[in-house]
């Protein structure tokens, strides 16, 4: 399973673990299906410093077994872009408090919060998940926010997040415009 190639490119790329074997993200899939959910596993593998263990561990976790704060702690370890976006598309979304996390993330300073928040938004709002109207303001003003911010990774899922908010009927589409004009930015 192992591919030198793609770990010594994570390598190069600043992708640091302690082990790195450069599995592919199908044959991690394969081997989750394989094993099935398994809560105490998920927490073993996590709590391992090698990228394919922690993509598995998201990938194994009941997300409705899942405790707020064992969520909380596994944020605080987040070791890389990668996992925080395996974590968001594999785990974090299907959480039964998944919207109340993403508001708490994307009003964070912390760039793999933010990241984390934004796509977990995405995938609710593709979803058809409606935002309330405190939700919608609060959500316009930390995406405008983080359209303004350092971090391109988060510019990104802000923006990502933006395009699947207003997809979500007509008004949510120009609100969306209506916010995005207010700092020279178009949605398409």
């Amino acid at each position: 399973m192992m591919d030198g190639s793609v770990a010594k490119s994570m390598r190069d790329k600043g992708l640091a673990y302690k082990l790195n074997w450069g599995a592919t993200l199908p044959r991690l899939r394969e081997m989750a299906d394989e094993m099935g959910k398994d809560y105490d596993l998920a927490i073993a593998l996590w709590k391992e410093d090698v990228r394919e263990c922690k993509i598995l561990a998201t990938l194994m976790m009941p997300a409705e077994h899942m405790l707020p704060e064992v969520c909380d702690i596994w944020m605080e370890q987040m070791p890389s872009q990668e996992l925080a976006e395996q974590t968001s598309f594999n785990l974090w979304q299907y959480l039964p408090y998944a919207p109340e996390k993403a508001y708490q993330w994307i009003a964070s300073d912390k760039e793999y919060y933010q990241l984390c928040g934004f796509h977990v938004l995405t995938r609710l709002f593709m979803n058809r998940q409606e935002p309330n109207e405190r939700g919608i303001n609060e959500y316009l003003d930390q995406a405008l926010s983080a359209l303004q911010g350092p971090y391109l990774s988060v510019r990104k899922a802000a923006m990502q997040s933006l395009v699947r908010f207003s997809e979500l009927g007509l008004l949510y589409e120009r609100m969306a415009k209506s916010a995005l004009k207010s700092i020279s930015l178009e949605l398409f």
